[in-house]
């Protein structure tokens, strides 16, 4: 059966006074996985509640295909509902197909082929056996064990609430429900979020084989890579939103080269604006200078002056005509983009004879298996693991915060500051400006201006930080930390909901600059790039070649 496309016309969406959509447009055919990108804030998670139809918009149209489905970035569950629960409505449509065939298949086999309602009842069951093919409904119960399997949730019980799983289980769950179901159009936000790396595979590998339309915002440059066949980018540019053929890889030259067109047109044009005025202005009356009449003149200066004042009218028209052509169709000036400018984003600590800090069999009860690890005063230490393996319990050991067995040792005096994966605030009701200046006081606040730090726009400075998208508060956040740096910088997941380009200047910053950094990360761009050490954790120890257990469930190696 022939998947429809998704069709988006003009759409314009207007938010807290701000218009966040500004007249898109977007064909999204089967067999198209089309990756939303851009900075925090342009618009990605609020184009797809269009598309899928949680949102309406303020004007223009969408065509969506039956059956859609959609992962929000921050899924709204019921905590009483169980794991089963979640399974049979995901699962509900493929049994519905399976129960309508066989009701189908008794009725045909009561009416004789010569009665009226046969051949309705043969197109009918022509119609759902297409459907129960397309959604590959007899295989479902045995593709729901291997969805969850591929996304670690093989050994949840399913009888276990939702509200007592965590959050990265809920969220691989939901997107567990909808591979499950097989919509014929698949709505992601952050689809990657909190899955490790054979989760992600296991992802892409799924998507690729998906026979409909993909539609996926995310900051996963691997995934972008791995997945998509068209990337959409909702920045600024001189004619709206541009589509760029292929993956990442291939939109970075691309965007290179756009930007760069853009920059040349607007200067071009500008040159030719001033040099239109000027002529409209004052240089096409003085094309004859006024000067006076020699005696070889006398008789045609008359007829002379006539032709000149009719040349210079004519020329005055002519630049005033460009001029005012120009004006309309001229281009805007390219805004200028969000830099990363943060500086040191760790400050200088006196090398000693003792780390940093020191953890020695150090372990959380159900979250962290016993650890031993020693952090220097330059230290770039990479933290990976799977899901459960428990990396954010270590750096919020580093940071001194829940109570741990073992030996804990840090330097006196030190200051550590921590980015946790969720970024809550408060206050959300307060703005982003008074937020900055309270949380950092008046004068640190004046001394680094937000905005010099590249972070966050200047339009965005009075919204309440309630109001700013998943990315904005997490940018808040890093801001916060690197506005007054400390000497142990800790970053839980750093580029979850973070834009590539964000994730591109922050990985170059985490390279060099004084002080001791920490990162606890999944994404697997970040890491193949990784310069310093990597600190791997196992979830709950591993066996070792003899096969016991090994006291230290953790392997640490030397950076490139």
């Amino acid at each position: 059966m022939p998947q429809p496309a998704l069709l988006a016309r003009d759409v314009v969406r207007t938010l807290g006074g701000r218009r966040v959509l500004d007249g898109i447009s977007l064909t999204a055919s089967p067999g198209h996985r089309i990756g939303l990108i851009g900075e925090n804030g342009a618009g990605k998670s609020t184009l797809l509640r269009v598309l899928a139809g949680v949102d309406e918009p303020d004007s223009g149209t969408v065509t969506r295909p039956a059956g859609l489905g959609f992962l929000h970035q921050e899924m709204p569950y019921d905590a009483d509902a169980t794991v089963a629960a979640v399974l049979d409505e995901a699962l509900r449509e493929a049994r519905e197909d399976l129960a309508e065939l066989e009701r189908l298949g008794e009725e045909l086999a009561r009416v004789p082929q010569g009665d009226p309602g046969h051949q309705e009842l043969l197109d009918a069951y022509g119609r759902r056996l297409e459907q129960a093919q397309d959604r590959e409904s007899w295989d479902a119960d045995r593709r729901a064990a291997l969805v969850l399997d591929g996304l670690g949730l093989g050994t949840v019980g399913h009888d276990r609430t939702l509200g007592s799983l965590s959050g990265g289980q809920r969220g691989r769950l939901a997107l567990a429900a909808l591979l499950v179901r097989r919509p014929s159009a698949l709505l992601l936000d952050e689809p990657t979020n909190h899955l490790d790396d054979g989760a992600a595979a296991f992802l892409e590998e799924q998507l690729r084989a998906l026979p409909g339309t993909v539609v996926a915002a995310s900051h996963d440059r691997a995934f972008l890579d791995a997945v998509c066949t068209d990337l959409v980018d909702l920045d600024p540019a001189v004619d709206g939103p541009v589509r760029y053929g292929g993956g990442y890889t291939a939109y970075l030259g691309e965007k290179r080269a756009e930007r760069a067109r853009w920059e040349r047109r607007y200067a071009e044009e500008q040159r030719e604006l001033a040099e239109l005025r000027k002529a409209a202005g004052v240089t096409a009356h003085r094309v004859a200078p006024d000067r006076g009449r020699t005696d070889n003149e006398k008789m045609g200066y008359g007829h002379r002056a006539g032709r000149v004042q009719n040349q210079i009218s004519r020329r005055v028209r002519d630049a005033t005509r460009r001029l005012e052509e120009l004006e309309r169709a001229r281009v805007a000036e390219p805004p200028r983009p969000l830099r990363f400018a943060a500086g040191d984003l760790a400050v200088r600590v006196e090398e000693g004879p003792q780390p940093l800090v020191a953890l020695r069999n150090v372990r959380v009860p159900g979250r962290l298996a016993p650890a031993t690890l020693e952090i220097s005063a330059t230290d770039r230490l990479l933290v990976t693991g799977g899901n459960g393996a428990g990396k954010s319990t270590l750096l919020a050991v580093l940071a001194g915060r829940p109570a741990a067995e073992g030996e804990v040792r840090r330097r006196p005096r030190l200051t550590v500051g921590l980015l946790t994966q969720d970024t809550v605030f408060d206050r959300p009701d307060r703005t982003v400006r008074d937020t900055y200046e309270l949380s950092l006081g008046p004068a640190r606040a004046e001394r680094v201006p937000l905005v010099s730090l590249g972070l966050l726009h200047e339009a965005d400075l009075d919204k309440p930080v309630g109001l700013l998208s998943v990315g904005q508060r997490r940018r808040l956040a890093l801001a916060l930390l690197v506005a007054r740096p400390p000497q142990l910088l800790l970053l839980d997941e750093p580029t979850n909901h973070l834009s590539p380009r964000l994730c591109d200047e922050l990985e170059e910053a985490l390279g060099s600059g004084p002080g001791a950094i920490v990162v606890a990360s999944h994404d697997r761009w970040l890491r193949r790039r990784w310069q310093g050490r990597e600190f791997r954790l196992e979830p709950g120890g591993r066996p070792d070649a003899g096969g016991g257990r090994r006291e230290n469930p953790a392997t640490v190696r030397s950076g490139a």
